[in-house]
C-alpha cells in the first residue's frame, strides 16, 4: 500500500514541474538587421523570435501601426545540445514582418504582446535611427491627378511617375496618401502595353509598376510609374503630400583588374520627392436627386440585351445581359435593382440568386436570368442607372431601351388540371394492434458479507482516499484543464461561429458613439465580418452580393438576405457620396433583429 502511494505522489509531482517547466522555457524577443543604415522610406526586417514553443503565437501589430507593418512569413530552426551526457533539442520560430520608416532621426520600436498557450509575452523595444539621403539630378518624381477640382465621391487617378537616368538598386518608395482618412484607395485595371511590369507594396499598399522607355533631353531613360484611384471622403481642400524614392544611384565606376563581366559601380544613397498637390473637393448638391441614385459620380451609359426574344412562353428563361461603361474606373457601379423597376416584379420571376459582375473592355456585364410570369410580360422595360455629372453640375439618369418579346399566350396548369375532374381521393383505414406487455420477478439468495481484508478496499476507505486523492484529483484537473484550453484552427473557427451573434449584437450597440463620419464604413464592417465569422468566410473580401448568396444558401429566406444586402449596399454606398447615410437607432435595431433571424432560420435549414 505505501509503495502504492510512493507512486501516486511521484506522479504527481512530476506533472506540476513539467507544467512549469513549460511555461518557463518560453521566450520572445524582438530583432531587426542594424548591419546597415535605415533611410527615409526605406523597408526594414523586424523579427520576432520565439522559443519554447511548437506552434506561432498570436503577435498584436497595433503598436508598430506607424511603420506599416507587413508579414513576409514564418520560418523556424532545431538545434540540439549535448550538455553533460543529456541530449536538450530546442525549436525556434521566427515571424518576420517588414516595417517602412517614414520620417527622420531617431525612433523607438516599441514592444508588442505575444500570445502563446493563453499567456502573453512581450517583446524588447528597440531603438532606431532613420537617415535622410542627400538628393541628385539623375533621378526625378512626379505625383500627378486626373483633375485638381472634384466632388465627395468623385474617382480621381493619382499617377506617380519616376524617371531615371542612371543605374540604380534597392529602391524604397513612401506615398503618404496611401495612411491618410481622407480618400479610398482604389485599384484601376492597369494598361498591358507597357515594356514591363511587376508588382510591389507601398506603404502597405498593392500597386502594379510599369516600367518604359523614354527619351529625357536627349538621353535615353527608364520611366517607372503606377496609377491608382483617390475617392475623397469629404468636401473641402485637401493637401496631398509629397511622395518620395530614395534608391542606391551609381555615381562612378570601381578600379579593378577584371573587366570580363563590365565595369562595377560605385553607389551612393540618395532620395527625391515630388511637390505637394492640393485637391478641391465639393459636396453633391441636394437639389434634384434622383431616386435610385446610390452615389455615382462622372458620366455613364448603360445598355442591355435578352435572349431569346421570339418563340417565348410563360416560364421560359431569358438571358438578361446589362452593360455599364463610360468611365476608367467602374468598381462603384452596383447590381440594377431589377425588382423594384415598375413592370419587373409585376409580370417577370427574378431569381434571389445573383452571379458576380465581370469587368471586360471597359465595361461593367451584369447577366441576370429572369422567366415570364403572365401573358403581359411581352416587353422588358427600360433600365435606369442615376448618376452626378460633374461635368454638367447635374444629375442624369440614362436607361436602356424598351426589349420586345414575342410571348406566346399559354395558360398555367393547377393540380386540377393535372388529376382531372373526377378524380376522388382514397382513404385507408389504419388499425392499430395493442399487446399487453408482461413482468418477471425473480428473488435473490442472501448475500454473504466478505470479511477478507483488500488492500484495495482500503485504499478506497475515507482515511486512505483522503491522502492520496486530493493530489491525483489536483493532477487529473490540470491535464483536463491543458486538454480544454488546447486551441486549434478548428475550434479557433468553431469559437467564432458561437460568438458570431453576440458580437455583431454588442457593436451595433456601439455605433452611435463612433464619429459620424465613420458610421457607414463601420455599420458595414460589423455586418460583413459577422457573416465571416457565422459561416466561415474572409469578411474584408465579401460584398453585399456575397451576403446575400451566404444567408441565401444557409437561411433559405430570400427576404431576409436581400435586407442585409440592402443594409450593406447602403453603407458601402456612403463611400462615394453621402446618400441615405444617417444611421439612427431604428436601422440599428432592425439590423439586429436581422442577425437574431438569421441565425434562428441557418440552424433549422442546415438541419
Amino acid at each position: 500500500m505505501k509503495v502504492f502511494l510512493k507512486y501516486i505522489i511521484i506522479i504527481f509531482a512530476a506533472g506540476l514541474i513539467l507544467a512549469q517547466n513549460a511555461d518557463a522555457d518560453i521566450s520572445v524577443k524582438a530583432q531587426i538587421d542594424s548591419s546597415t543604415d535605415i533611410y527615409v522610406g526605406d523597408t526594414f526586417q523586424y523579427r520576432i523570435v520565439l522559443e519554447g514553443s511548437d506552434n506561432p503565437g498570436e503577435v498584436d501589430l497595433e503598436p508598430l501601426k506607424q511603420f506599416s507593418p507587413q508579414s513576409l512569413g514564418n520560418s523556424q530552426q532545431s538545434s540540439i545540445r549535448i550538455e553533460n551526457g543529456r541530449t536538450t533539442q530546442t525549436k525556434t520560430i521566427m515571424m518576420n514582418y517588414s516595417l517602412t520608416a517614414q520620417k527622420e532621426g531617431p525612433m523607438q520600436i516599441p514592444s508588442v504582446t505575444v500570445r502563446v498557450g493563453g499567456k502573453n509575452y512581450k517583446t524588447n523595444p528597440m531603438q532606431i535611427t532613420v537617415v535622410k539621403p542627400g538628393s541628385t539630378d539623375k533621378i526625378k518624381l512626379e505625383l500627378t491627378l486626373s483633375e485638381n477640382r472634384c466632388y465627395i465621391g468623385q474617382p480621381v487617378i493619382m499617377t506617380v511617375k519616376w524617371l531615371i537616368l542612371t543605374k540604380v538598386k534597392d529602391v524604397a518608395f513612401n506615398v503618404p496618401v496611401f495612411e491618410s482618412n481622407d480618400f479610398y484607395i482604389e485599384d484601376i485595371s492597369e494598361d498591358q502595353k507597357a515594356w514591363a511590369q511587376a508588382n510591389h507594396q507601398i506603404n502597405g499598399i498593392p500597386v502594379t509598376l510599369k516600367e518604359e522607355r523614354k527619351n529625357y533631353q536627349g538621353t535615353d531613360a527608364a520611366e517607372v510609374s503606377f496609377t491608382k484611384v483617390l475617392i475623397p471622403k469629404r468636401a473641402g481642400n485637401i493637401e496631398i503630400p509629397p511622395a518620395t524614392v530614395s534608391s542606391e544611384v551609381a555615381v562612378g565606376y570601381k578600379r579593378t583588374a577584371d573587366t570580363f563581366f563590365g565595369p562595377t559601380y560605385d553607389y551612393k544613397r540618395f532620395m527625391v520627392s515630388s511637390k505637394p498637390v492640393t485637391l478641391t473637393v465639393l459636396p453633391l448638391p441636394e437639389e434634384g436627386k434622383p431616386k435610385g441614385f446610390y452615389g455615382l459620380v462622372g458620366r455613364y451609359t448603360i445598355s442591355a440585351q435578352a435572349t431569346p426574344t421570339t418563340d417565348i412562353y410563360m416560364g421560359d428563361p431569358i438571358t438578361l445581359t446589362i452593360r455599364v461603361g463610360g468611365g476608367k474606373y467602374l468598381a462603384p457601379i452596383q447590381w440594377p435593382l431589377l425588382e423594384k423597376i415598375p413592370g419587373f416584379a409585376e409580370n417577370f420571376k427574378i431569381p434571389a440568386q445573383k452571379a458576380s459582375p465581370v469587368t471586360e473592355n471597359g465595361v461593367k456585364v451584369f447577366t441576370q436570368t429572369i422567366r415570364p410570369d403572365n401573358n403581359q410580360a411581352k416587353e422588358i422595360p427600360p433600365i435606369p442607372l442615376a448618376y452626378f455629372d460633374a461635368d454638367r453640375n447635374s444629375y442624369q439618369v440614362v436607361k436602356t431601351e424598351p426589349i420586345k418579346l414575342d410571348l406566346k399566350p399559354s395558360k398555367r396548369l393547377t393540380s386540377a388540371d393535372i388529376e382531372g375532374k373526377d378524380f376522388m381521393p382514397v382513404n385507408t383505414e389504419v388499425e392499430a394492434i395493442k399487446k399487453g406487455l408482461s413482468a418477471n420477478y425473480y428473488e435473490y439468495s442472501k448475500v454473504m458479507k466478505n470479511m477478507h481484508f483488500s488492500p484495495l478496499d482500503a485504499a478506497f476507505s475515507p482515511g486512505y482516499l483522503a491522502i492520496w486523492g486530493g493530489p491525483l484529483a489536483a493532477l487529473i484537473a490540470s491535464t483536463l484543464f491543458k486538454l480544454l484550453t488546447h486551441t486549434t484552427p478548428e475550434k479557433q473557427a468553431g469559437r467564432r461561429r458561437r460568438q458570431a451573434k453576440r458580437n455583431a449584437i454588442s457593436q451595433l450597440k456601439n455605433i452611435l458613439s463612433v464619429d459620424k463620419d465613420q458610421r457607414n464604413e463601420t455599420f458595414a464592417a460589423i455586418m460583413k465580418q459577422y457573416v465571416g465569422d457565422r459561416f466561415d468566410r474572409t469578411a474584408g473580401s465579401l460584398t453585399a452580393d456575397d451576403c446575400y448568396i451566404i444567408i441565401f444558401n444557409a437561411t433559405n429566406d430570400a427576404e431576409t438576405a436581400e435586407q442585409f444586402k440592402d443594409i450593406v449596399a447602403c453603407c458601402e454606398a456612403s463611400r462615394y457620396a453621402s446618400v441615405d447615410s444617417v444611421i439612427d437607432q431604428t436601422k440599428l435595431d432592425k439590423a439586429a433583429e436581422l442577425v437574431r433571424i438569421i441565425e434562428i432560420k441557418s440552424g433549422k435549414w442546415q438541419k
